[in-house]
């Protein structure tokens, strides 16, 4: 959905396949943009290629790559860019296998899925045995993840715009005052970023930039850091729009979407963009919980999002009470 007064036409439709399909045959578009709607959108990008629809932007095959764990952790090595060791399991006896390579703690997470949906930080055997068997439960026939979770980390993102002849942008790069294992979306998350060093931010820079190229990206994509020992190691990579796009904007006043459309429709370079970002101080995204309304829900947080939006909170240095309270109490929620 979109504001009433900024689309053309609105249709209020479950974003299932046979509506998405029974709207473009009335419309019969020139192509579609599956980069502003989510993870939801990026998961219609098979069907649309399979039905010869043309996705504006980036192409399916590279959005394959990004979530297709094996793939993208291939292309990472390389071009020599540190990743946490990680493992596939479809058993749990794989997944008991994996363990004894990988070491505890040990990030469990399904493939293809919402909000960190069923993902979870365990610390031993029994933990990793309860929580697989349950999930293949629930999902039957789902490829399971396990990471070697970077334990004291601190997590960072960043969202840039890549065009077609691999011109990159970056609009932004957030620090998260929580410590890595929090689901993004859960994070307090400053921007700029307010403690990571000269080198550590060289490093997203760099990766940033190889990541998007090597995608091939059209428009925009989201990349996730965790900087441990002064190394950046990626944790993954979202060829979409991510949350903190339209945070981002508003922050350094700059219409990031719209350029990033430009270019997806192949209007515009990257280069042919007066970047002009205005902001004094610090923004620091801060999410919003509806715990109140859901008194039963477990509010300890961890990589399953829990949040259900998101305010802006604008400071004009680091030594205000507001930064220095959320920074006291940033290892409070860890839930492992």
């Amino acid at each position: 959905s979109t504001d009433f007064d900024t689309a053309d036409k609105l249709y209020f439709e479950p974003v299932f396949w046979e509506h998405i399909y029974d709207i473009i045959r009335h419309e019969k578009p020139e192509g579609v943009i599956v980069q502003l709607g989510g993870q939801t959108a990026l998961k219609l990008a098979e069907k649309l290629t399979n039905y010869g629809i043309k996705i504006i932007g980036t192409s399916f095959e590279a959005l394959d790559i990004a979530e297709d764990r094996g793939r993208f952790s291939a292309m990472l090595k390389e071009n020599k860019i540190p990743y946490p060791e990680f493992g596939i399991a479809e058993t749990a006896d794989e997944a008991l296998v994996l363990a004894d390579q990988l070491d505890f703690p040990i990030l469990v997470r399904p493939s293809y899925v919402l909000g960190g949906q069923g993902m979870k930080i365990v610390i031993n055997k029994e933990e990793l045995i309860k929580h697989v068997v349950d999930l293949l439960g629930r999902m039957p026939g789902n490829k399971l993840l396990l990471d070697h979770y970077l334990d004291g980390a601190i997590e960072a993102e960043a969202d840039a715009i890549c065009d077609a002849d691999g011109n990159v942008y970056i609009i932004g790069i957030m620090e998260h005052i929580e410590p890595c294992g929090i689901h993004s979306g859960d994070s307090n998350a400053t921007l700029p970023a307010f403690n990571l060093g000269e080198f550590v931010m060289q490093q997203i820079k760099d990766h940033t930039h190889t990541i998007a190229r090597e995608l091939k990206t059209v428009g925009l994509i989201n990349i996730q850091f965790a900087v441990k020992d002064d190394i950046v190691y990626i944790i993954e990579a979202n060829p979409r729009a991510s949350r903190t796009v339209p945070f981002i904007a508003k922050a350094y006043k700059e219409p990031y979407v719209n350029y990033a459309t430009k270019v997806m429709l192949g209007e515009k370079k990257v280069t042919d963009f007066n970047f002009n970002p205005q902001l004094e101080g610090y923004a620091i995204k801060q999410p919003v919980f509806s715990f109140n309304k859901f008194p039963n829900v477990n509010k300890k947080l961890g990589p399953e999002m829990k949040s259900t939006g998101e305010s802006i909170l604008f400071i004009d240095s680091l030594k205000d009470d507001e930064f220095y309270d959320l920074y006291s109490r940033r290892k409070m929620y860890l839930n492992k």
